[in-house]
């Protein structure tokens, strides 16, 4: 929500060399350097604690409408490529780090961080203390910010300040049409290797559809490298358009936004494929709609649950699986129908991370098992779903 606090003094100096600010909706300034594109972008502030994959992070669609902090100090330091993105445009408002950016030391480096975000018109602020930041959103959630970035330094405090405490917020925001795409696609990559790239599935035992409410990229390739063939349809297709493909399988993608918002149009579609008896896998968005689908609710975070460390356990398995995650919101268990089983949960925080229809092939996860950035651990999610597909043939 907009914030109406009394208006703060922004008649402070600003410190030798800065040439781009964070202020927060509070009123709070953090100067720095800016790099990457001049302007200003307004979202909400979050933190990211992953060690690595900078680049796949800012190109996750998950993080529209999002600015975010990387608590890890060494950003930039090898560069970037063409390879190692989950979507062509990034979705992220901006991105703040520690440190100056290097120059890149990384045999696979094809470009400089600065330039990059040049390219996307991504606003980097640098020199900030990064820790304290992420104390703050810690403690008092995450708030409401604008980076703005002047090459002459003359950054209007004022204005940005008040467009910070305007913007609404994400809660109600379906940012799902933002990322997705318009028109159906096929998909056959696969997953990288480092001998010989990423590869492409030429014999495909079944066809899976996508729904795509901001897929990432190592989704489909997970999916396309287990063995399937897959269509991806934009995220306001109905069951019918879904159906019409005769797929053996629905996936559900993760996304960027506030569940409710996006399940206006999407938990039909998604009634309708429970109801058709195909196998069904959602990931983040997608786990949390299948919950909205099956009757339980959703709420928002205060912080949210972002980066590659977080432990996790199966408890079909009793194992625990490190898990790259990235959401704001998550499923409210004591709505969840006596029909829904809870399969995995967090070991941070106890929160639901992943559900099962009983008796139906329906599943999903809240964390990211296609991982980039993160852990592998969880892979084998893409084969029980291939498995499933199997057992309804």
């Amino acid at each position: 929500m907009p914030n109406h606090a009394a208006e703060p003094a922004f008649d402070i100096p600003r410190p030798p060399g800065a040439t781009a600010a964070l202020v927060l909706a509070d009123g709070t300034v953090l100067w720095g350097k800016g790099f990457g594109a001049t302007g200003q972008s307004v979202g909400e502030v979050v933190f990211n604690t992953a060690m690595t994959g900078y680049q796949e992070t800012l190109t996750d669609p998950s993080y529209a409408g999002q600015i975010i902090t990387f608590t890890f100090p060494h950003i930039g330091n090898v560069g970037t490529n063409v390879e190692d993105i989950e979507t062509v445009t990034p979705a992220a408002r901006g991105l703040i780090v520690r440190a100056d950016i290097t120059d890149p030391a990384n045999w696979r480096s094809a470009k400089h961080l600065d330039a990059w975000a040049k390219s996307h018109n991504l606003i980097g602020l640098s020199g900030i203390d990064t820790r304290a930041l992420t104390r703050r959103i810690r403690d008092l959630g995450a708030p409401n910010g604008v980076v703005v970035h002047a090459e002459d330094g003359a950054v209007d405090l004022k204005a940005a300040w008040q467009m910070a405490k305007a913007w609404p917020g994400l809660e109600g925001m379906d940012l799902a049409l933002d990322v997705s795409c318009t028109q159906a696609y096929a998909w056959d990559e696969t997953e990288w290797s480092l001998e010989q790239g990423y590869g492409k599935q030429a014999e495909p035992k079944y066809h899976v559809v996508a729904i795509d409410y901001g897929a990432k990229r190592n989704i489909l390739r997970c999916l396309a490298s287990a063995g399937c063939k897959v269509t991806v349809l934009p995220a306001k297709s109905t069951a019918e358009d879904v159906l019409r493909h005769q797929p053996d399988g629905v996936f559900l993608s993760n996304g960027p936004g506030d569940p409710a918002a996006t399940g206006v149009y999407a938990v039909p579609m998604i009634q309708g494929i429970i109801a058709s008896g195909k196998p069904l896998f959602g990931i983040c968005l997608g786990h949390q709609m299948l919950s909205l689908a099956l009757g339980a609710k959703t709420f928002k975070m205060d912080t949210g649950h972002r980066g590659a460390n977080h432990p996790v356990k199966d408890l079909e398995t009793g194992k625990v699986e490190i898990t790259s995650q990235n959401h704001g919101f998550v499923v409210d268990e004591s709505s969840l129908p006596a029909d829904v089983e809870v399969t995995h949960r967090s070991l941070f925080d106890k929160s639901v991370e992943g559900i099962k229809a009983k008796g139906k092939p329906v599943f999903s996860v809240q964390y990211h098992p296609e991982a980039s950035p993160g852990p592998m651990d969880s892979h084998y999610l893409f084969d029980r779903f291939v498995d499933l597909i199997a057992q309804s043939k």
